[in-house]
């Protein structure tokens, strides 16, 4: 059985094609390599049969510019709607709707080919009109209706989108703008017929208004508790880095919400279900053993990590932030919180991701350092074991992210592993909902647990800087660190792969050293148990499972 970083898949060969000869892959990849895969099976696929799908949660609105990027909700557009380019997990870009494209040598233009014959599951075309009119909303998001922008979008030197004529369309940036074509394969640029963009925000969070052009449509749903998708017979146009074309094997998939992880995974082991998202690590040994499919896809993206916000106290404080990041033993959390699976953090983005580097050494656990740190910067240990200075206690709430299973656990190890070395340290942990109420968004949190998933690393300087308009600044340093920020715009401005990479090299040892960025471990914030039945399921760059090429073998 599959266990891991799941074993290739190809079950058809890609073929080279003159329109791909003059593709331009800006991930920095020659080409496309097999996508990740588990449930593989030698058998020959067969139509029919469903499969009913457990998770967390479906969110609380299904606006697509929003629900789209959401770890939970993601799942289902993935396979209502299409992109216009596939990734897979090492970054490498390969044509789905786009056949083919090109950039000027400024990397301020770009064309996209589109394919023959693609629709929307209402019957209407999805030609360069239709996505020009979807890249304009991932660009500027819906001002009128209280839509955003999709975030990671590469919004700051956008210009516009115009259809050259049906098949082709021109995108324009004032600047270089080397990350467009990898975001879109990014989960939140997903294809929504016009019609339904044309619609009032309350109207797209109806999710049975969304016609997309994927290879299922919504069948029914209910708010908060389930959505039944059904296969569209008619679809033809899959990626081609999946080697299939045609309709999807499965009949319907059902994704019901059960909130507790044991109740999930045991639904799977009783036959009940056939797949069970975010399951514990700690059930994955025995799940494997007992013969059921584990996969562990890790996405392109931010490593698991703290944000460390200089604006609040005390991590104005460059000592305090080092003795914070050489103060916690990854290895211990790797041992007792995570199976073999997990990876080790080598720089604050994933491994995977084209353009990271190992600078493990900026950041590696050294307690003595951390003590030694405090020590001359003034922190004296105070009678309760916790630092003081000037009156200020060391100390810091860390808040669980609710998004990744073992956030509370991770947290309180990395409290005890700190109070060794003077640092005070509570715990808070909410849902979902209480979450991004009073965590996401809220200046006052000095510490900020971050999970973040991109396709390129184009968009990182809009996530770290407060360079650009809508700017994320997640350090909160403004444009006082005018060495972060020259950085940040070397990448950002950059025409060429290979001067990018050697930037985002330096700026990567740079937040490290600094301790902006507090690596944990590499992250799998998407696991999947599966039946051992279901075969053939794919998971993209985003770790997202694919159900298009499924099939039950039953």
């Amino acid at each position: 059985m599959t266990r891991s970083l799941p074993r290739l898949l190809r079950r058809a060969a890609l073929t080279a094609t003159a329109a791909l000869a003059t593709t331009v892959l800006v991930a920095g990849c020659a080409g496309a390599t097999s996508p990740q895969s588990s449930g593989d099976s030698s058998g020959e696929p067969k139509s029919g049969g469903d499969i009913t799908f457990l998770i967390d949660s479906l969110g609380s609105s299904w606006i697509p510019n929003a629900s789209s990027i959401s770890s939970y909700q993601g799942n289902i557009w993935g396979e209502v709607t299409d992109k216009l380019i596939y990734v897979d997990g090492e970054g490498n870009l390969s044509p789905w709707v786009a056949d083919s494209w090109e950039q000027n040598d400024a990397a301020t233009e770009f064309t996209i080919h589109l394919k023959d014959g693609v629709t929307f599951s209402d019957g209407s075309p999805v030609d360069a009109a239709a996505v020009a009119a979807n890249i304009e909303v991932w660009a500027k998001g819906q001002p009128d209706k209280g839509i955003a922008r999709v975030g990671l979008f590469p919004s700051a030197n956008y210009v516009g989108a115009e259809a050259v004529d049906d098949a082709t369309v021109k995108v324009t940036f004032s600047k270089p703008t080397l990350s467009f074509i990898p975001t879109l394969g990014y989960h939140g640029s997903i294809l929504i017929s016009p019609d339904t963009l044309a619609l009032s925000a309350e109207d797209q969070a109806d999710l049975s208004q969304s016609i997309g052009s994927g290879p299922f449509v919504v069948q029914s749903w209910k708010d908060g508790d389930n959505v039944v998708l059904a296969k569209r017979d008619d679809y033809n146009w899959g990626p081609e880095a999946l080697g299939h074309t045609g309709a999807a094997y499965l009949d319907t998939i059902t994704y019901k919400v059960v909130p507790e992880p044991t109740l999930r995974t045991g639904s799977v082991q009783s036959g009940q279900a056939d797949v069970a998202f975010n399951a514990s690590p700690q059930e994955l040994d025995a799940l494997e053993s007992e013969g059921f499919e584990i996969a562990v896809p890790r996405y392109l993206g931010f490593v698991n990590g703290y944000a460390l916000r200089v604006s609040v106290a005390p991590f104005g404080d460059k000592a305090v932030r080092q003795a914070f990041s050489r103060g916690i033993d990854r290895d211990e959390i790797l041992s007792t919180v995570y199976t073999k699976d997990w990876k080790a953090a080598e720089s604050f983005v994933q491994s995977n991701v084209p353009g990271a580097t190992d600078h493990t050494d900026a950041f590696a656990y050294d307690p003595d350092l951390a003590t030694q740190l405090l020590d001359d910067a003034g922190w004296t240990v105070g009678a309760d074991g916790v630092r003081e200075k000037d009156g200020q206690k060391l100390s810091v709430t860390l808040y669980a992210n609710p998004y990744l299973a073992t956030s509370k656990e991770i947290d309180e190890l990395v409290a005890q592993q700190l109070a060794k070395i003077g640092f005070g340290v509570n715990i808070e942990a909410y849902d979902v909902l209480t979450y991004g109420q009073k965590v996401i968004g809220n200046a006052t949190v000095a510490a900020n647990e971050v999970t973040r998933s991109f396709i390129d690393i184009g968009t990182i300087p809009g996530v770290l800087t407060s360079t650009n308009p809508g700017d994320e600044d997640w350090f909160k340093v403004g444009t006082s660190d005018t060495t972060l920020n020259d950085l940040a715009a070397q990448v950002a401005s950059a025409t060429d792969i290979e001067s990018r990479a050697a930037v985002f090299d330096e700026l990567q040892q740079y937040v490290l050293e600094e301790a902006y960025f507090v690596p944990i471990t590499q992250i799998v914030q998407r696991i999947y148990v599966q039946t051992p039945d279901l075969k053939d399921v794919t998971y993209n760059g985003l770790a997202y499972a694919n159900y298009y090429t499924a099939w039950l073998d039953r």
